[in-house]
């Protein structure tokens, strides 16, 4: 079992940068692949980004590339993303998602990010 929380949202100017974290219990974190998701009002949840068990590799969606980065620490059970060069596109809920293979095994609750243009 798995629980994830997410943490670090808020209001931020466009152009501005926050930083997004997921923490989660559970001593089988190391073993999932991570993933962030977001959904906007009226939107379907669309992937963002996606880290390795190991956090060797890394894919984005390309509305975020160049922006984002996800990055994990197996240490303190936790996952990042630094967003950066924030856009009103960019406002939705962000969710952290613990992956094997395609499913997703665990959703957290969600953080909002709201950008402001």
């Amino acid at each position: 079992q798995v629980h994830l929380v997410e943490s670090g949202g808020g209001l931020v100017q466009a152009g501005g940068s926050l930083r997004l974290s997921c923490a989660a219990s559970g001593r089988t974190f190391s073993s999932y692949a991570m993933k962030w998701f977001r959904q906007a009002p009226g939107k379907e949840r669309e992937f963002v980004a996606l880290i390795s068990w190991s956090g060797g590799s890394t894919a984005y969606a390309d509305s975020v590339k160049g922006r984002f980065t996800i990055s994990r620490d197996n240490a303190k059970n936790t996952v990042y993303l630094q967003m950066n060069s924030l856009k009103s596109e960019d406002t939705a809920v962000y969710y952290c998602a613990a992956v094997r293979g395609s499913s997703v095994d665990y959703w957290g609750q969600g953080t909002q990010v709201t950008v402001s243009s």
